[in-house]
């Protein structure tokens, strides 16, 4: 039937007869690197003998369309557990299949650039971090958050 095949179960003698009962015109085995290194030589030879190569090989579990996916959503923003719950594919392989891309920052600022300035030039000036707190409508804690750290 197949020409070609991936097995993820150990090549035994009775496993080898299997697979060519049910695909006689098999030219190639793909397995597992780990799979393949436990597969005895002897095996592997007969395999040869009969014109079927046995090569070692990850089989992908997500396609070339699921990375354009998830590296669009990551472009247009959405954090890895939106692009999780879209894609129905775990979190941890979000990350692996991101690459390199960066993702989206996080919250930004609640107070523009310019507000902060002016609180750290007063500040600056000796007015009391009170009366700027009263005079921006901002939190007293938040104040002194922004002289401490921009």
């Amino acid at each position: 039937m197949a020409r070609k095949i991936h097995i993820n179960q150990p090549l035994t003698s009775r496993r080898i007869i299997e697979v060519l009962e049910k695909n006689p015109e098999l030219e190639k085995i793909t397995c597992p690197p780990s799979l393949y290194d436990r597969i005895p030589p002897k095996y592997l030879k007969a395999l040869k003998n009969l014109g079927i190569k046995v090569e070692p090989r990850r089989r992908r579990k997500y396609a070339e369309k699921d990375v354009k996916i998830i590296r669009k959503l990551i472009s247009e923003g959405k954090t890895p557990k939106e692009i999780a719950s879209i894609t129905k594919i775990p979190i941890k392989t979000i990350y692996y299949l991101k690459g390199d891309m960066k993702l989206k920052r996080g919250p930004k600022p609640k107070y523009d650039k310019i507000t902060r300035m002016r609180v750290r030039k007063m500040a600056e000036e000796g007015v009391p971090a009170k009366k700027i707190a009263e005079k921006f409508n901002i939190p007293l804690r938040t104040v002194y958050y922004i002289i401490k750290k921009g």
